[in-house]
C-alpha cells in the first residue's frame, strides 16, 4: 500500500481559512504535516480550520497576515519559524480574481491591485521560502494558478495575466533550485465548487452552461486539488518539478470539439 506521509513536515498554506486553501490544509494536516493556516480577515475561519485537522494532524499554527505587503510577509515566516524552526512546504494559494472589466476601460489601480496579491504575493513568499529551504536542501513550492494561466477570460485581464506569469516564474525558479533539493510546482485548478463561485454553481441554468465547458461534465471538489497538493509535496513525486498540473476535470481538452471539429 502506497500512502502519503508529511509526518515531521511544516507547511504554511496561504489564504488558508476558506475555498481550495481550507482543503488543501486539511489534507497536508491528514498526511502527518504541521500547517500554518495564514488568513487576511477571518481569524474565526482560519482557527475553525485549524480545529478541523486536529483529530489527524499535527501541530497548527493561524497568522493573519497580507500576503501583497513584503512587511507582514516577513513577520509571518518569522512566526513559522518560531513555532517550528523552519518550513518544508509552502503552497500559495491567496489570491483574487479582481472586478470585471474590459482592459481600455479599466482602473489601473484595480489592475494592480489584482497583481499585488496574484503575483508579488507568491514572490514575496517563495523568496522567503527558498531562504530556509535551501541551506537545508529540502523542501516544496506549490503555487495555485488556473486554468486560465492557459484560456482567456474576457474581463478579467489582469487576472489571467497573473496566473500566466506565476506560471513562467514557476518554471524559472525551478530551474534556479533544481540541484538544490527544493522543487517548485504549480496546480491550475479549474472549476471548483468553492464558496467564492458559489452563484455559478448554485445556479441551475449557470452550472448547466458550466458543466458543458467540462469534459467531466462537472465542477470539482475542493478535496480533489487538496489531495493533489499533499501527493506533489511528498516524497511521492520526488521527480516532478517545474510544470504545471491541471486539475480541470478536462476544462483544457476543449470538450466542445467531442463532437467534431
Amino acid at each position: 500500500m502506497i500512502s502519503i506521509d508529511l509526518s515531521g513536515r511544516t507547511a504554511l498554506v496561504t489564504g488558508a481559512n476558506s475555498g481550495l486553501g481550507r482543503a488543501i490544509a486539511l489534507n497536508l494536516a491528514a498526511a502527518g504535516a504541521r500547517v500554518c493556516v495564514n488568513y487576511l480577515d477571518d481569524r474565526a475561519a482560519a482557527e475553525a480550520v485549524v480545529a478541523q485537522m486536529q483529530p489527524t494532524g499535527g501541530p497548527a499554527l493561524v497568522i493573519g497576515a497580507d500576503v501583497s505587503q513584503p512587511s507582514q510577509v516577513d513577520r509571518m515566516f518569522a512566526e513559522v519559524d518560531q513555532a517550528f524552526g523552519g518550513l518544508d512546504i509552502l503552497v500559495n494559494n491567496a489570491g483574487i480574481d479582481g472586478r470585471r472589466e474590459l482592459c481600455a476601460d479599466g482602473d489601473p489601480a484595480h489592475w494592480q491591485q489584482v497583481m499585488s496579491v496574484d503575483l508579488l504575493g507568491p514572490y514575496y513568499c517563495t523568496r522567503q521560502a527558498l531562504k530556509r529551504m535551501v541551506p537545508r536542501r529540502r523542501g516544496v513550492i506549490l503555487q495555485i494558478t488556473s486554468v486560465h494561466e492557459f484560456i482567456p477570460w474576457a474581463g478579467y485581464s489582469a487576472y489571467t495575466s497573473a496566473k500566466a506569469a506565476l506560471s513562467m516564474f514557476t518554471k524559472t525558479v525551478a530551474q534556479e533550485v533544481a540541484t538544490q533539493g527544493v522543487r517548485v510546482l504549480a496546480i491550475a485548478p479549474g472549476a471548483v465548487r468553492t464558496p467564492i463561485n458559489a452563484d455559478v454553481w448554485g445556479n441551475p441554468d449557470s452550472l448547466r452552461d458550466l458543466d458543458q465547458k467540462i469534459a467531466m461534465a462537472r465542477p470539482g471538489e475542493p478535496d480533489e486539488i487538496g489531495r493533489v497538493a499533499a501527493f506533489l509535496a511528498s516524497d511521492l513525486a520526488s521527480y516532478i518539478t517545474g510544470t504545471t498540473i491541471a486539475v480541470d476535470g478536462g476544462m483544457l481538452i476543449y470538450p466542445d470539439f467531442s463532437h467534431g471539429g
